[in-house]
C-alpha cells in the first residue's frame, strides 16, 4: 500500500471540518442523552406571570425587531416571568408534504425566543393554528405533525425553560375527543425528537375549564403543563367584539365584583383545581383578559380578581395580547402602560 500524506491543503480542510462536525454531533447527544427530566411543577413556577406575543402569527411585514426588543425589556422591567410566543407555521409551509417550515419563519421565531432568552424569560412556542385545524382537522393532520418535527428538531437541544405549547384552543370540528386522538400523534411526534422538553397542553373546546374531564394524557409523562383559558362571563368580556355576533348588544356590561359575580369565577376556578389535584398536573391559564369595549373600572376589578384566584392556587398565568390595548395592559401608540389595567395583575408593592 502506497504511504498516505496529506499535503493536500483542501483535503486537510475537508479532514478537520469532518471531525469537527462529528465532535460537535457527540457532545450534543451527550448533552442530550445527560439532561433530566424537568419537574412540571417548577417548571410551572418558573412560568410564573407572564403575556402573550401576537407578532409572529401570519405576516413578518411589519417586523420591527427594535420595538419589540424596547417591549421585552418592559416586559422584564414590570416584573413578568414569561412570553407565550404565537405562531402561526401553517402559512409559512410547502404546500404538498412534507410542508417544509419556510427559514425565514424559522428565524423569525429564533430570534423572538433568542430575545426572551436573553432577558431570563420562559418562553412558550405555542402553535395557534387552532382556526385551521378545528376547521379541518383530518385535512391537516399531517401538516400539523410535520411542522411540530421540524420545531421539535429546532429547538431540542435548547435549555428548558423554552416549552411546547402543542396547540391552542382546540374547537369546531376538533372535538375534545377527536383532539385526543390528534394529540396522541403530534406527541408522538414530539417525544421521539424531544423527550426532555416540558409540554403545554390543553383540553378541548377552546380550552375550556369544563372540558379538562375529557382531556387524556400520557399518563407517565410528568412533563407536561396543562393550559386552560377563561373569559367568563363572555359576554361581558367580549362586548363589542368584530368576532363575537351580537356582542353590540352587550356593551356596557359591567363587572363591580359583586359577591355573585366572584363566587361564579371561584366556582369554575375551583372544578380546574379539583381536576388539577386529581391527576396531579399543574396549571397554566394561557389566555384571559378583557376587551377594551369595556369601561376600565370593570376591566381592572375582574382582571384582579382573576389573577388573584389563580395565584391563590397556584397557577401560572399569560394575559391576552399583553402589549395591545385590545385585551392587553400596554397602549403602544402611547408607548405606556395602561396604569389601572397594569395595577390590577401586578399590584403595587
Amino acid at each position: 500500500m502506497k504511504n498516505f500524506k496529506l499535503n493536500n491543503p483542501y483535503l486537510i480542510v475537508i479532514l478537520i471540518t469532518s471531525v469537527f462536525i462529528s465532535l460537535s454531533s457527540c457532545n450534543n447527544k451527550t448533552a442530550r442523552e445527560s439532561r433530566s427530566v424537568p419537574d412540571a411543577f417548577k417548571q410551572n413556577e418558573r412560568l410564573g406571570r407572564g403575556g402573550n406575543l401576537g407578532n409572529i402569527l401570519y405576516e413578518f411585514e411589519t417586523w420591527d425587531k427594535e420595538r419589540e426588543m424596547k417591549e421585552l425589556d418592559l416586559i422584564r422591567e414590570i416584573g413578568l416571568q414569561g412570553v407565550r410566543i404565537n405562531t402561526g407555521p401553517f402559512s409559512h409551509v410547502t404546500d404538498k408534504p412534507p410542508h417544509t417550515l419556510s427559514e425565514a419563519f424559522l428565524e423569525r421565531l429564533d430570534w423572538t425566543v433568542d430575545q426572551a432568552l436573553s432577558r431570563g424569560l420562559t418562553a412558550i412556542i405555542d402553535n395557534h393554528e387552532y382556526h385551521v385545524l378545528s376547521d379541518d382537522p383530518m385535512g391537516n393532520h399531517g401538516m400539523f405533525l410535520s411542522t411540530w418535527r421540524q420545531m421539535a428538531e429546532r429547538y431540542q437541544d435548547y435549555p428548558d425553560n423554552v416549552y411546547y405549547g402543542v396547540l391552542n384552543e382546540p374547537n369546531g370540528h376538533l372535538t375534545p375527543y377527536l383532539w385526543n386522538y390528534l394529540l396522541a400523534d403530534v406527541y408522538k411526534v414530539i417525544r421521539e425528537i424531544d423527550p426532555y422538553r416540558t409540554l403545554v397542553i390543553g383540553p378541548g373546546d377552546w380550552n375550556g375549564i369544563d372540558a379538562l374531564e375529557f382531556l387524556e394524557l400520557p399518563e407517565d409523562d410528568r412533563n407536561i403543563i396543562v393550559e386552560i383559558h377563561y373569559y367568563s362571563p363572555h359576554r361581558f368580556t367580549h362586548q363589542g367584539t368584530s368576532w363575537s355576533e351580537g356582542s353590540d348588544e352587550w356593551l356596557g356590561m359591567t363587572w363591580r365584583g359583586t359577591t355573585e359575580e366572584k363566587q361564579a369565577i371561584i366556582d369554575d376556578f375551583q372544578i380546574a383545581v379539583d381536576w388539577a389535584e386529581k391527576h396531579d398536573r399543574p396549571l397554566f391559564l394561557g389566555e384571559f383578559g378583557v376587551y377594551e369595549k369595556a369601561d376600565m373600572e370593570s376591566r381592572a376589578a375582574w382582571l384582579g380578581f382573576v389573577v388573584e384566584q389563580a395565584e391563590k392556587y397556584h397557577f401560572s398565568w399569560s394575559i391576552w395580547e399583553l402589549m395591545y390595548t385590545s385585551f392587553g395592559i400596554y397602549d403602544p401608540v402611547q408607548k405606556s402602560w395602561i396604569e389601572p389595567l397594569k395595577d390590577a395583575i401586578l399590584p403595587p408593592e
